[in-house]
């Protein structure tokens, strides 16, 4: 069985990350607006991005890192440009780490 993990770009230019085991079947359900939530009141929302993963828990780390992406590393993802996502993770790390360490301390 494979799992997805996925991405959905709804109607208010958002985008949606999450994961099935029925891709087909669970866009459906998004576009018809029987999944409530997030993309119930951003109608229409499209496909553009999937991968499938060997493991529900796979597919769910997947979603959830995505998650957690900016809108840059979401485009980039759906683009297929792995050099601009490397770029990007390399950004955010030196971002995270000047952050962190010009704190100071008394």
């Amino acid at each position: 069985m494979t799992f997805w993990a996925y991405m959905l770009h709804c109607a208010d230019r958002s985008f949606y990350v999450g994961h099935t085991d029925d891709l087909e079947a669970r866009v459906a359900a998004h576009d018809s607006g029987q999944v409530p939530g997030y993309t119930a009141t951003r109608l229409p929302a499209t496909l553009v991005w999937c991968e499938g993963f060997p493991t529900r828990v796979e597919a769910l780390a997947a979603e959830r890192q995505i998650k957690g992406w900016s809108r840059a590393k979401k485009l980039a993802l759906i683009r297929r440009d792995w050099p601009l996502i490397s770029a990007l993770a390399r950004n955010s790390k030196e971002k995270e780490r000047a952050s962190t360490s010009s704190a100071r301390t008394v």
